[in-house]
């Protein structure tokens, strides 16, 4: 039971396994993130140039 609580202590592979999880979360939060921003950028262009075409065209001025 020591030499395998011995072995287990040494191995390191799940620890590459929880390493490669983290990082792969920590990219998706960035993307998440990055694409939030975006999308209001977007919508408020979208918005401003709405309410151009309607007060420079639809007027009658």
């Amino acid at each position: 039971m020591i030499r395998f609580l011995k072995t287990f202590q040494h191995n390191e592979d799940g620890a590459v396994t929880v390493d490669w999880v983290v990082l792969c979360a920590a990219i998706v939060g960035l993307a998440i993130v990055i694409v939030t921003a975006m999308q209001t950028g977007a919508l408020t262009l979208t918005g401003n140039v709405g309410t151009f075409f309607e007060t420079e065209f639809f007027t009658g001025e």
